[in-house]
Parts: C-alpha cells; structure tokens; sequence
C-alpha cells in the first residue's frame, strides 16, 4: 500500500516536472531570455527558488523512499544552476525511485522514521508517509509550478496532472 502511495505518484509527478521545465525552455527561448531567470525566480522573497523547490521535490521523493525501505538514496550536493543540471536531478531520483519494489516496502507502515530536524522525535511509516512525504513533496512540486505559472510559463492543470490513466 504504501509503495502505490509514494514510488509511483513520485515518478509520475517527477515525469510532469521535467515536462515543465521542457515548457519553461521553449517558453524563455521564444521570449529570447536566459532560463537562468526561471531557475532563481520566486514567488516572494522568503521563499526558496525553483531551483531549490525542485531538489527538495526530489530529496523528499527519493529520502522517503529510502527512509522507509532502508535503501540508501543517491546524494546530490545542490550545485545545480542550469536547467540541464535540474533535469539530470530529477531523472537521476527517478532512476533511483525505479530501483525500488513492492517487497522492499514490507514492514514499513511500521518502520520508525525520523530525520535530523525532528530532534529525536520519529513518526511511523504509515504516518510519515500521510503526514510528512507526500504533502511535502506536492508543496514543493505546487509551488514550482507556480513559479513558473507566475513567469509567465503556459503551463495548466494538465501539465501539472499530467496523463491521467482513465478506465473505459
């Protein structure tokens, strides 16, 4: 259950990501601008930059799942400033997020997961997923497209849904 909740929603929306910024370079090449613009903007002046929203989309994807597996994620430094340096983030915690398996998920609605920031304190897999993982993950990939959204990027429901697998 928990694998179905995080492994494949992550890849999918980390999938959107990448069409976005795709969007975001057709878009800044038209209007005859440097990417560089897209990458360090922000919605206000407290707030991470897109950059910086897109590695921490990608460290709770591939964290989470770590944490929650056992499996030893990749480690980036979040050097990135191009836009061909954010895409090989996010295809590089994709590579690792299909690595993963139902089976490696066993046992952890129960696995005790915590992380630095908490203090010592720790919430169960089940919980860190619905608690931590997935809101944090979606506050981070929302507020990159609103990012973009914000610069003038065409970008709209569907981007950021993206293919939706409907029944007949």
């Amino acid at each position: 259950m928990l694998y179905d909740l995080t492994i494949p929603v992550f890849t999918k929306t980390l999938h959107n990501l990448t069409h976005m910024l795709d969007k975001a370079a057709r878009y800044a090449e038209n209007k005859k601008f440097d990417t560089s613009v897209l990458l360090q903007a922000r919605l206000a002046p407290d707030q991470f930059n897109f950059i910086r929203q897109v590695q921490i989309a990608c460290d709770t994807a591939k964290l989470g799942a770590a944490r929650l597996t056992g499996k030893d994620a990749p480690s980036h430094e979040d050097k990135e400033q191009t836009l061909a340096e954010i895409k090989t983030r996010i295809h590089e915690t994709i590579a690792f997020l299909n690595t993963i398996t139902v089976k490696d998920f066993e046992g952890a609605a129960e696995r005790k997961v915590t992380q630095p920031r908490w203090e010592g304190k720790y919430l169960l897999g089940n919980d860190y997923v619905n608690h931590h993982a997935i809101p944090n993950f979606y506050f981070h990939v929302t507020t990159a497209y609103a990012i973009l959204r914000h610069n003038g990027v065409d970008l709209g429901k569907k981007d950021y849904l993206g293919e939706i697998p409907y029944k007949k």
